[in-house]
Order: structure tokens, then sequence, then C-alpha cells
């Protein structure tokens, strides 16, 4: 990570001046104190917190959120034939969402670390656009649809594919479920000089804001043909049915389910099927899974690019306990979607 310093320096000249002023200000004042005998000495401000945009967590003590490079999503295949899936446990917040076949893949979003292997990669979708663009990431994918590239460009996205820095072909497995990636690599072409810090991909809170809901020990997010299920124990959220390696699996501090419109993306895959697009964007029910309990809510984006608000059923604010998050974006059609909450 770079750092830039301030530098400063006074004139010479002031230096001598103020040395001059100095000598012919009268002797009572400099043996005036505070009223109270101590010094006159302000308390500096108490240092702000850093907080990793991406998980609300505060970084270690003397760590820096402000990075040179921005954040990193990989298109991870989520079939079975994808597994193991490589690097998933490294994610700061995965989302989860809807492709042809009624199956799923997922955006894992990687900052505060960058795991050296990850995969398998597979190709984006339009409805990367509203996931990726409220925090400026880039994106490593094998590719994309010829119809989808366009709009990932007028969005100004950029991406990362194979034949770029970080891509390589992972022996013992077969195409197209052996594209892996280095994501130091790629964070690192995707570096523009600059430190700064992204936008809170949610709105964070403390345990202390989350107020409780309905008892949730068990979810599941139907999609179709996948079913991702979760149970809560041991204090985070397991994916029950995860396709990820053994000792690999994204843990959970919450699952924040999302129900969004889904439209036709305008062609069909290469067997025939449709393709759908989830719109994220606009506004739509929420669901909050923390602690083993369910809290009901909305969720509201003005523009594609804009950070996510959410509110509770009562129109209060609804505060995400900060940790890793698991999002689900499932379609809010009943034939396509739906969701199962365990009592």
């Amino acid at each position: 990570m770079r750092a830039s310093t301030l530098r400063s320096a006074l004139p010479a000249s002031l230096v001598v001046l103020s040395l001059v002023l100095a000598g012919c200000g009268g002797g009572d004042d400099g043996d005036k104190k505070s009223g109270d005998g101590g010094s006159s000495e302000t308390t500096p401000e108490p240092e702000v917190p850093q907080i990793w945009p991406l998980t609300g967590l505060e970084a270690e003590a003397g760590e820096s959120v402000e990075l040179d490079h921005p954040v990193v999503v990989t298109k991870i295949d989520n079939s079975p034939s994808s597994s193991p899936q490589v690097g998933l446990s490294k994610a700061d917040l995965v989302v989860e969402e809807l492709v042809e076949g009624g199956i799923t893949r997922l955006a894992a979003f990687y900052y505060s670390q960058l795991p050296g292997d990850i995969g398998p990669v597979r190709s984006m979708r339009a409805s990367d656009i509203g996931i990726v663009a409220p925090v400026g990431a880039v994106i490593a994918t094998s590719g994309a649809a010829r119809e989808t590239l366009p709009r990932i460009d007028r969005a100004k996205i950029k991406y990362f594919s194979e034949g770029g820095p970080g891509f390589y072909r992972k022996s013992g497995r077969s195409a197209p479920y052996n594209l892996f990636t280095d994501l130091k690599k790629v964070a690192e072409a995707a570096e523009d000089g600059k430190t700064s810090r992204p936008a809170d991909y949610l709105p964070w809170g403390t345990e202390a804001d989350f107020a409780g809901g309905t008892p949730a020990p068990t979810l599941s997010a139907h999609f179709g043909s996948r079913t991702t299920n979760w149970r809560f124990e041991n204090g985070t959220y397991t994916n029950t049915n995860s396709n990820a390696a053994q000792g690999d699996h994204f843990e959970a501090g919450s699952v924040l389910v999302l129900r969004v419109k889904v439209v036709d993306a305008g062609y069909t895959d290469p067997a025939g099927s449709f393709v759908p697009e989830s719109r994220f964007e606009g506004t739509g029910a929420a669901q909050l899974f923390h602690n083993g309990q369910v809290v009901e809510g909305t969720w509201s984006k003005d523009k594609v690019n804009s950070t996510l608000t959410l509110a509770t059923a009562d129109g209060a604010e609804l505060k995400v306990p900060a940790g890793k998050v698991w999002i689900e974006l499932v379609p809010v059609d009943a034939d396509n979607g739906s969701v199962t909450v365990g009592q």
C-alpha cells in the first residue's frame, strides 16, 4: 500500500519576524498561566476508528482501510461442477444472483485481503452492474456475452479476464471450471496510483442495533433449480450445501435476503435458455437474518450505482451488525424464487 506525507516549511523571513515579535512582548505575558494552574494545551481529539467498508469491522491498530487498489469482485461458478470452490473464505462479502437455468453464480467481494488462488472464475452478467457499481469495484471474470459487454463498458466498470494478469488454467479440472486467478496480480493491475476507501456497501451497525425479531434458526433461498440452505450454529450461519472446499467455507455473521425484480436480459445462452437479469435498484422486501433471528423490512437503491438503504417494517433505519454478510438476491416472482424460514 502506498502512503503519502504532507510536508510544509515556514520561510526564513517569517521565522526571524516571529522571534523579533516574541522578544518585544511584555514580560508579564510569559508568566501567565491557565486559570486552574495547569497547561493551556488542548487535549487532542480521539482518533477516528478505521472501519472496513465491506464488513463494517474495525481495522487492527495502525492498519489503514485506504488501500492502493479497488474492491475486486470475482465471479465464481456455483454449480456442483464448480466443486471445490477455492478462496471463498477470504471474501469480505458475497452476493448470490440468479443466472440461466435457475442456477446461481456468486459475486465474491475482496478488499481487506486478496487470495492468491481463487476460482473457478466464470462470466459476468448485466445484473453485476448494480452489484459492483456502488463501491467502484473491478471484476475478475472469464468474460461476458457480446450483448453484455457494451453495457458493462457504458457503466464504466473495469474488468479483467483470461489472458490478463493473474489468470491461468488449473490442471486436473475440466473446462470451463478450470479457470482460476491470483487476485493479488489483478489488484496490482487495477491500481491507479491513489489511495482511497470505497463507500460502505451496507448500513453498518453494532450488535446493540439489532433489536431481534422472529426466531429463524434455518433458512432456504430458492432460485428455481438451485436452493441455498443456511443453518445458524455457533454464532454464525453455515451454508449446509456449499460447493466450497473443506475448510474454505464463507462464515456469514448475517444473511441478508433481498427480493428483486427479474427481467429478460435480451438474449439466450448457447443452449437456448432465457437469460435473467436481476434489477438491483428501486425498492423491495428485505429479511435480515442474524443471531438466529430474522427482522422483516425493505431495501432501496435510488440508482443502479447508489448504496443500499435498509428499513424495518415500521420505517425505522435498519442497520446490519458489523461482520461478514452473504446477500441473497432472490427473485420476487414466486415462480422463480422464494424463501423458506425454519422456526
